[in-house]
């Protein structure tokens, strides 16, 4: 039997950062999903970390975590949401792994004594690898993101590996995705993106589509010209528009015929149905629901970079489709809540539910604290996820359980009550990359709580498995005191013993906090269950206030 040809669609961006190659990469790669193709995306990112792991999310945005505990770039988020895939870490290639094992060979003696070069060795390192994913994931078709703008010096060597490639195999696809600016109403100026893809061309690479970015509709004039001077048929160039939610730019792609285009360059089956029946639904609860808008705060302390929370956003995102409901998601920085009379309450009266996301340092711990009493006194419903768990256990033990000055020892060591410590794995790490409690873990849910209705609902099981990101934990010391006092332990891990999910006592309303990033395994085809009963206990609420 003949080994399975795979395709390969590389996707650069030209012009500016900031486009959307996450989000126009995983639109294609829905397109081919939903006509029966296996697909698999790649991204690569030229900065020289080994991978995500330490970065500043003010700097980078959120840091995103596989099944397999490889912290990645945020796109790898898009690309799960839109495809309904776990990826696993391969996919992930930074300049970082790849000089890393570059280093590795030469000092093992792998290069048989040659000098040790970008061409060949540095690019075929990165065709090898770009296959491997192929090959490992039987995938019909590699979506390939390069992170960065063309002619960015950190991503020549990569785009140099993927004009090779463009060599060595038959059915590879080159996608430019561009900016066209307007200067004054319906003036669009097509010269930045001929510019940019003559530098491409200049690098041996000619796109065969480009893919374009405005502020306004793209004019049958502003086609003709990219086509003309970008040596690229007119049917090959796309708009790729500002709709009003990223889910639904694969309709708007299908509507315009890209799958044509895909389908004549890489020897697919133009004629194959697709699917997205039950994508355009869930679309449409976004953009018109049919219930309330559910107004919805973030407690954070990253609120001036919002893609630090993206995983959070779009996971109420889900959960607000999946109940048909509208949702406006405001974010409140956490120290802002810090030390005003008074000022808890002004802040958050207007808000349907609280929801207190990860987070590292002392900064804002306080401020977030006190949101989650006050949600607590006032039976507003809460969801808590890492941190927010960690929190709402110090919120319970200082105010219910009488153990005042408790806390995590991340924040106060010499705390009476420290009812969160660190995981005891943790204590003799001296690194920090990739060193926490990382990737997915088992949790078993005790029967009757909200936790387990919630997962039960969704058709899941009852023993989940979701995703970790942390070094502290609920003291195991402390477990009993506090299940005395009433805080329900609803979920923990079948074998550490470790606190995975806390819920409060019904007689408070709807709180439950989860260790995991439960949001990191949300997609729009199967939202996060706890996300959906925290949004149902919210429109409940409203429904009893109106």
């Amino acid at each position: 039997m003949a080994e399975k040809k795979t395709k390969f669609i590389v996707v650069a961006g030209s012009i500016m950062s900031g486009l959307g190659k996450g989000i126009l990469t995983s639109s294609i790669g829905k397109l081919l999903q939903a006509r029966g193709y296996n697909v698999i995306p790649i991204k690569f990112d030229g900065y020289l970390n080994v991978d995500c792991g330490t970065m500043n999310p003010f700097r980078h945005g959120e840091v995103f975590v596989l099944d397999d505990g490889t912290e990645v770039d945020m796109d790898f988020g898009t690309y799960e949401r839109f495809l309904n895939l776990s990826i696993p870490g391969t996919s992930s290639i930074t300049g970082g792994k790849v000089f890393s094992r570059i280093i590795e060979k030469e000092r093992k003696g792998e290069y048989l004594g040659r000098d040790v070069q970008f061409v060949p060795h540095l690019t075929d390192e990165i065709k090898d690898r770009v296959r491997e994913v192929g090959k490992k994931n039987n995938a019909d078709i590699v979506l390939i993101e390069v992170g960065g703008t063309v002619g960015d010096l950190e991503n020549g060597y990569f785009l140099e590996a993927m004009r090779q490639l463009s060599f060595e195999e038959d059915n590879l696809l080159f996608i430019q995705l561009t900016y066209v600016p307007s200067l004054s109403e319906g003036e669009l100026k097509t010269k930045p993106t001929q510019h940019a893809t003559r530098l491409l061309q200049s690098m041996g690479i000619q796109p065969h589509m480009v893919i374009c970015r405005e502020q306004e509709p793209l004019t049958e004039e502003a086609k003709k010209k990219i086509s003309a001077y970008c040596n690229v048929k007119e049917d090959a160039v796309f708009d790729d528009p500002m709709v009003r939610t990223v889910y639904e730019l694969p309709l708007v792609l299908e509507k315009q015929g890209i799958y044509k285009v895909i389908a004549e360059k890489l020897g697919l089956d133009e004629k194959r149905e697709v699917d997205l029946k039950e994508w355009k639904k869930a679309v449409d609860k976004i953009i018109e629901p049919k219930g309330k808008v559910l107004k919805v705060a973030i407690v954070g302390k990253y609120t001036a970079v919002k893609d630090a929370y993206v995983s959070v956003k779009e996971a109420l995102v889900h959960a607000a489709s999946a109940i048909n409901h509208g949702l406006e998601v405001k974010w409140v920085e956490s120290a802002d809540l810090e030390g005003t009379p008074g000022g808890v309450e002004r802040k958050l009266k207007e808000f349907d539910a609280i929801l207190v996301p990860g987070g590292f340092g002392k900064r804002g711990v306080e401020g977030k604290i006190n949101a989650i009493k006050w949600a607590r006194e006032n039976k507003v419903p809460y969801l808590g996820l890492c941190l927010g768990l960690q929190l709402m256990t110090v919120e319970y033990a200082r105010n219910i359980c009488g153990m005042n000055g408790a806390n995590s020892t991340e924040f106060d060591k010499e705390t009476k009550y420290p009812v969160i410590d660190i995981l005891p794995e943790q204590k003799k790490i001296t690194k920090m990359g990739a060193t926490m409690r990382l990737g997915a873990y088992d949790c078993e849910l005790k029967d009757g709580t909200i936790a387990y209705k919630s997962y039960e609902k969704s058709g899941r099981s009852t023993k989940i498995s979701e995703r970790h990101r942390h070094r502290y934990e609920v003291n195991p010391d402390f477990v009993e005191p506090l299940g005395n006092c009433g805080l329900v332990i609803s979920g923990t891990h079948p074998e550490s013993g470790v606190v995975e999910i806390v819920e409060w006592p019904e007689k408070f309303g709807f709180g439950a906090a989860t260790q995991a990033h439960i949001e990191l395994k949300s997609r729009l085809a199967e939202p996060a269950p706890l996300f959906v009963a925290f949004l149902k206990a919210a429109s409940e609420r409203v429904e009893r206030k109106s």
